[in-house]
């Protein structure tokens, strides 16, 4: 299915319903999808599923969701900035899946591959090894993981084309072209949506093979998880 165009975050997300799985890009606040989370908490989705290196803070990126309970499960890295998720979780209000951030980026790489499973020394001996078939290899234990695949994947580039061809500009391209190739339905939000031909093939960062639904966002905050001034 070819790549198609949409005006903005509302249609492009307007079919994600209760329950889905959610594949999304971004490193703490940096190259996440502003657009598509906003339009998801606009319309109160819940129940979902996010696989996500991270959880935001409490007043932006998936801490929008979070803090009006629209989040299920979490599987995630890291999610030490946000208290709302503590607090949640303390209550036994949200389902939290800890994975080691290279375990995570190998996971979602594998459903987008067709890879079934792998094994990595990552997590042996920890609560990450909690139920997982373990091998041994040359003498060194490993632990078999399983791909983590989605319904969507929200996803934000820098440029893109009509054809789904994405460009990333420097470290906000960090999980995200990943996450575009493991879920069903990849939507892209771009900064600059531009003509087929305009971009150097040679600085495609992801083929828009991978990206079903792309639109041109608007009003990005590009917030700093947390600032750090030198001292005079």
């Amino acid at each position: 299915m070819a790549c198609a165009v949409y005006k903005n975050a509302v249609e492009a997300t307007a079919d994600i319903k209760d329950g889905s799985t959610l594949l999304v890009g971004g490193f703490g606040l940096c190259g996440i999808p502003e657009n598509s989370i906003a339009a998801l908490v606009e319309r109160g989705v819940k129940g979902l599923t996010c696989v996500s290196n991270n959880c935001g803070v409490d007043d932006f990126g998936l801490g929008l969701l979070l803090k009006r309970k629209q989040i299920k499960k979490m599987v995630s890295s890291y999610v030490g900035e946000n208290k709302t998720f503590e607090a949640q979780l303390l209550a036994g209000e949200i389902e939290v899946e800890l994975v080691p951030q290279g375990t995570l980026a190998e996971r979602v790489r594998a459903a987008g591959a067709g890879i079934a499973g792998f094994f990595t020394p990552t997590g042996v001996g920890t609560l990450v090894a909690e139920g997982k078939e373990k091998r041994t290899f040359d003498g060194v234990e490993y632990l078999l993981e399983r791909p983590l695949r989605g319904d969507f994947a929200l996803v934000k580039a820098w440029k893109g084309d009509k054809m789904g061809n994405l460009v990333f500009r420097k470290t906000a391209r960090n999980f995200n072209p990943v996450m575009a190739t493991g879920a069903k339905v990849t939507i892209a939000e771009v900064e600059q949506l531009v003509e087929v031909g305009t971009l150097d093939p040679d600085q495609v960062h992801l083929s828009g093979v991978y990206v079903k639904r792309i639109y041109q966002g608007s009003n990005y905050q590009k917030r700093i998880e947390k600032r750090t001034m030198k001292q005079g």
